[in-house]
């Protein structure tokens, strides 16, 4: 395979992780923890198959997605920020809560506990445009903005904003919300790409992309960097399953091998923003 196949390879698998970095990016800097990733792009999965099904039109399937995602961004931000309850457990809660609910839902609506039917794609996929700008909007959007300094500012130093008249608990649900929308959009992009759902279809890459977000120090571009090097890594498992080499077994870790490896060596590092996980 040319090193441009593999390229463009390495950007189409990237796309998910760049939507739900961009997504746990925005929530992690206004001082809510992301654990939640997972199961917003796989609720955004099953949205978009069940829109996109019974429409017929893939651009429906793409709301119906954000609108799953949406849904339970915004359960995550109800019981971190209103209930105050720890959000770690809250976002662990919502990932074991999609998984369960879209395999109850996938028999409900199609009579299959493992895969939906087929459903509408795209021809030229807008999604992959949209992911590739993402990184760069929302560093505008941090770095430029009054809503970015506001977002920082609830992320760093809540009980100051408050005092200059930042309302960070609005603004904390706001990211929160839109973090799941944007994560979810890489789960409709899973299902229209391989025009299914099926069970667990996100395979842990909402995991992945918390540890871009972690490896790019909470910075959008370099978080996007980090999203292309763990999709290399797995565009590379993807290249040598075919050798039969190595084992398949070892083959299939390559991914989160490297995770590790890589988190191993920026964790002690990094500095999360200073509110990261307090409720306000």
């Amino acid at each position: 395979m040319s090193l441009l196949a593999l390229f463009a390879q390495t950007v189409r698998i990237a796309i998910p992780y760049l939507f739900a970095a961009a997504g746990g990016v925005l929530a992690e800097r206004s001082g809510v923890i992301s654990l939640g990733l997972e199961g917003y792009m796989l609720a955004g999965a099953f949205g978009g198959t069940v829109g996109a099904y019974y429409s017929g039109s893939p651009w429906v399937g793409i709301a119906c997605g954000i609108a799953a995602g949406l849904l339970f961004a915004l359960v995550h931000a109800l019981v971190s920020l209103r209930f105050r309850a720890d959000q770690v457990v809250s976002g662990i809660a919502i990932n074991l809560l999609v998984i369960g609910l879209t395999r109850f839902l996938l028999r409900l609506a199609f009579g299959s506990s493992s895969n939906s039917p087929r459903v509408a794609g795209f021809t030229v996929n807008p999604l992959i445009a949209i992911g590739l700008a993402a990184p760069m909007a929302l560093a505008w959007l941090i770095y430029r903005t009054p809503f970015g300094l506001r977002v920082r500012a609830a992320g760093e130093h809540p009980e100051a904003a408050e005092t200059l008249g930042v309302r960070v608990r609005r603004v904390r649900l706001i990211a929160v919300a839109a973090s799941g929308a944007l994560a979810s959009l890489g789960g409709v992009y899973l299902a229209l790409d391989q025009h299914q759902f099926t069970d667990e279809m996100t395979a842990g890459r909402g995991f992945i992309a918390l540890a871009a977000v972690i490896f790019g120090r909470w910075d959008p571009m370099r978080a996007a960097i980090a999203c292309l090097f763990f999709a290399a890594a797995e565009t590379l498992q993807i290249q040598l399953q075919g050798t039969q080499v190595i084992p398949s077994q070892f083959i299939q870790m390559i991914p989160y091998l490297l995770t590790i490896v890589a988190l191993a060596g920026v964790v002690g590092r990094a500095i999360p923003p200073a509110s990261l996980g307090r409720a306000e």
